[in-house]
């Protein structure tokens, strides 16, 4: 899908709230990643539920297109629309989903699902039998306690495959995984750990089906943290990463990037001062910029955003404190630096905010604002299930 002409002359003289995107930063992430997976010898296969967009995932792959990660089936189908055919559904399906994970794979996508259940798994088959469509499936391992799937000693890891390799329309492709405990770790020891402790875990479960005759010819780990400062993925065939495309608080203070890293950002312009509480209000609240606090608690709490001047620069003492569906509050870390504050933004002035989860950010809007330095481009990106 082709971008949509350039934004000149005033290219910051646009409707607030909106995302924007520093491309010398996005592209400098995407090459940061794209040196990790080719020094690690693992098939990147980046997820796009951060971007959900076409033209920053063919960026990855050098303007073409690649295997990709999704997490919706909407995401799918505007992906497969862009000509993207290889894809990994990483959540686990249901049957009543099938049908239409059936129809990309008649549209020419090799659409990939995951299970870790074993029942469920063969009311899938009798589904995809319906549907007259073969799917590769892997099994879900949970590597660290986070969320689904299953631990990589659990027998019913085999019960599965045998399950999946006996049935007429599915085949047993491998294991996969999701490290989303290393959002607890902090620092690059810790990081280099839990990326340890996750590839022991797939290559575990991989192990356990070879050894019961079984094939297992993907092994798939997955995190930014996690692959960002990993040191062997040996037994590893592919990493799937999202977030770093770019970045946001939380990567930050995990130690996973510097603020300099962070390429995506929400514009949004002063619209009343509160001298008597301290605040500059702005016109991007809890639906313009979520209300994940995910630095709550970590080395540097960023409250709702950190505050940047129109070109990015972070204003240090400023971040959002408090956010309503449509009010953003900032306030400075020192109370007695309000007066400053108030001159320095004055209402109608624009400032940008860094997201500290930018998939979270960036899911209230439907276009991105691509900046190069010199003008923007309208970059669209998908929404929904």
């Amino acid at each position: 899908m082709p971008a949509t002409a350039s934004l000149a002359p005033d290219r910051f003289d646009l409707d607030t709230p909106c995302l924007l995107v520093d491309l010398a930063r996005l592209d400098r992430n995407i090459a940061r990643m794209n040196a990790i997976a080719s020094r690690l010898g693992v098939d990147l296969r980046p997820h796009v539920k951060t971007a959900k967009c076409t033209q920053i995932a063919r960026r990855i792959f050098g303007g073409a297109t690649g295997p990709v990660t999704v997490s919706t089936l909407r995401e799918a189908e505007h992906f497969v629309a862009d000509g993207f055919r290889d894809l990994l559904y990483a959540v686990s399906i249901v049957p009543s989903k099938l049908a239409r994970a059936a129809a990309l794979v008649r549209a020419g996508a090799n659409l990939q699902i995951i299970v870790d259940d074993g029942a469920t798994s063969a009311d899938i088959a009798v589904a995809a039998q319906r549907e007259d469509v073969t799917f590769d499936v892997l099994v879900e391992i949970d590597a660290d306690g986070h969320r689904a799937g299953l631990r990589p000693h659990d027998v019913r890891i085999v019960e599965i495959a045998r399950g999946l390799e006996a049935a007429s329309h599915l085949r047993s492709s491998g294991v996969m995984t999701h490290a989303g405990g290393s959002y607890a770790c902090v620092g690059a020891d810790a990081l280099r750990r839990h990326a340890e402790l996750e590839c022991a875990a797939v290559v575990q479960a991989a192990a356990q089906l070879r050894a019961a005759g079984l094939g297992c010819a993907r092994v798939s780990v997955g995190s930014t943290p996690s692959v960002s400062f990993a040191e062997d993925l040996s037994g590893v065939t592919e990493a799937r990463v999202g977030v770093y495309v770019f970045n946001d608080l939380v990567q930050s203070n995990l130690g996973v990037c510097t603020l300099d890293d962070i390429a995506l950002s929400v514009l949004a312009t002063v619209i009343s001062h509160k001298r008597d509480t301290g605040r500059v209000i702005i016109d991007a609240g809890g639906l313009a910029l979520s209300k994940d606090h995910g630095t709550a608690g970590q080395a540097i709490d960023y409250g709702y955003g950190q505050v940047c001047d129109i070109h990015g620069q972070p204003l240090a003492d400023l971040r959002v404190v408090e956010v309503n569906q449509e009010h953003g509050l900032i306030a400075p870390r020192d109370a007695s630096a309000s007066a400053a504050m108030f001159t320095a933004l004055p209402i109608g002035s624009r400032v940008r905010v860094l997201p500290n989860h930018a998939c979270m950010t960036a899911a209230a809007y439907d276009t991105y604002h691509v900046d190069d330095g010199a003008a923007l481009q309208r970059w669209p990106r998908c929404n929904g299930w």
